[in-house]
């Protein structure tokens, strides 16, 4: 049996009467004339400007190095798609 669709739409108002109640208590009020202290954009010229930090080369035999974790779930990966074929969409899909 459904509801008479009155009653739904009441009990549907009352919750988002109480959601924007609740909402209203959680979050504070945001001033109209809210604006920063001081002037931000300078910063951001400033940061995007300047020289990158230097980063650590890695060497190429830890570039290349694929942990023995990571053959082992390819290899379970390509076990499971040959036992099962239809499941090679999904993996697809999920690419």
């Amino acid at each position: 049996m459904t509801a008479h669709p009155e009653k739904r739409i009441d009990a549907e108002r009352i919750d988002e009467e109480r959601i924007k109640n609740l909402l209203q208590q959680a979050l504070p009020p945001v001033a109209p004339d809210a604006e920063p202290a001081r002037d931000l954009w300078p910063d951001v010229l400033r940061q995007m400007n300047a020289e990158p930090a230097p980063t650590r080369a890695l060497p190429q035999s830890e570039v290349r190095s694929i942990p023995w974790f990571d053959w082992a779930l390819i290899a379970g990966l390509v076990l499971f798609a040959a036992s099962f074929p239809a499941t090679i969409p999904v993996f697809l899909y999920y690419l």
